[in-house]
């Protein structure tokens, strides 16, 4: 354990970071049209998801250890119903100025959103399956751009 260590980052400049990710939630066709109706014991799960996936994003460096803290400029999070396959997709844009990336705060907030959905669905769906988390876009730092083909 004396090789981990968190990376230093006092000497990279502060600038404008930017990472939008993306996952979704595959679940059965009933409980898509059980959404789209409100008919769910634990009510509308979306906003809960939202909010849930921004906190996520917000206390990022406290659920991964090796991760720094950052003050977060924005924090941006859709969820769309997808009808074929069903699926619930969860997407997050997170914004700052810092000096190291807001990459693991956009994944860290989808992974949450989708849990969320997970656990407010599964009273009528035990079979969804959580997946396709991955990093779509980041912009700023020294690595540079990135885009998803």
């Amino acid at each position: 354990m004396d090789e981990l260590r968190m990376i230093p980052v006092d000497e990279k400049p502060i600038t404008q970071r930017y990472a939008r990710a993306r996952g979704r939630l595959l679940v059965a066709p009933e409980t898509l049209r059980r959404l789209q109706s409100g008919d769910l014991p634990k009510g509308d799960p979306i906003p809960v998801a939202k909010v849930a996936a921004i906190q996520a994003a917000k206390d990022t460096s406290r659920i991964l250890p090796l991760c720094h803290p950052l003050p977060l400029l924005g924090v941006d999070v859709s969820i769309r119903v997808e009808e074929e396959p069903p699926a619930i997709w969860v997407e997050a844009a997170v914004k700052a100025e810092a000096r190291t990336g807001v990459e693991m705060e956009a994944l860290t907030a989808v992974s949450a959103g989708l849990l969320c959905l997970y656990d407010m669905l599964k009273a009528v769906d035990k079979g969804m399956v959580l997946g396709e988390v991955a990093l779509y876009e980041k912009r700023g730092g020294r690595s540079g751009d990135y885009r998803r083909s």
